[in-house]
């Protein structure tokens, strides 16, 4: 099948998937506790995603690729690779990180929306990287991971470039994926944890607590951790 056709196909999947998920809080009567759950899941996938499906498919990508322009590769490339591999990943924390102080900052504060969309579509262009470098290699094999955090699982047979980028823009996604869920999600989660059980009211300007979370919201994080490994577990080839 013709690559732009399944990237095509791809972006549709990705499109229609996000909207009915986001959809779902606004057509099903979910309390607020289950809607805990599932944003504590969805952080999990996150996390589970980057570090168990992204970044591993991106250093296979970049070892791969310099294993197959030249058998004689020099140990001092390698070196190289494994430079690349950190720097990606902070790349994509760092600039994740700077869309969201200079939104904050301009914003004065007051619209939070204002830098979450943007964080959102920031994280969105660089999964379109991603997933766009992964389509131009020769290998037909795609696989979606997860439903709320779709990856596009693919082995790169071409050049040494082409492959690099396809592992870099993996790598800087799975920066922009730690940054969502580590910074955003998590910090979040456990504020509103600790406010919702509380009905005395906070004075101005004073800190907020966090209580962590409940038994059941740690089980969801550590089982959305988990379950993208799980999922691809025998599927790499």
């Amino acid at each position: 099948m013709d690559q732009t056709l399944v990237l095509w196909i791809l972006a549709v999947v990705m499109l229609v998937g996000s909207y009915v998920a986001g959809s779902l809080p606004l057509v099903m009567n979910l309390s607020e506790e289950k809607l805990q759950l599932v944003s504590v899941l969805g952080a999990g996938l996150l996390v589970g995603t980057a570090l168990a499906v992204i970044i591993p498919e991106g250093i296979r990508a970049l070892f791969s690729g310099a294993g197959s322009v030249d058998a004689h590769t020099p140990a001092t490339g390698h070196a190289d690779l494994h430079g690349m591999i950190g720097v990606s990943l902070v790349l994509g924390f760092v600039f994740m990180l700077l869309v969201d102080q200079c939104s904050t900052r301009r914003s004065g504060g007051k619209e939070k929306s204002v830098t979450a969309t943007i964080g959102l579509v920031v994280h969105a262009a660089a999964d379109g990287v991603a997933l766009g470098a992964a389509a131009t290699t020769s290998q037909a094999d795609v696989e979606v991971i997860v439903f709320l955090a779709i990856m596009l699982h693919k082995e790169g047979k071409e050049t040494l470039s082409n492959v690099n980028a396809t592992g870099l823009a993996m790598l800087f996604s799975a920066g922009t994926f730690l940054y969502v869920a580590t910074v955003h999600v998590l910090p979040e989660l456990m504020t509103r944890n600790s406010n919702s059980y509380s009905h005395l009211p906070v004075a101005e300007g004073a800190p907020i607590s966090t209580s962590g979370l409940k038994f059941k919201e740690i089980l969801a994080l550590v089982i959305g951790s988990f379950l993208p490994a799980l999922l691809t577990t025998g599927h790499h080839h």
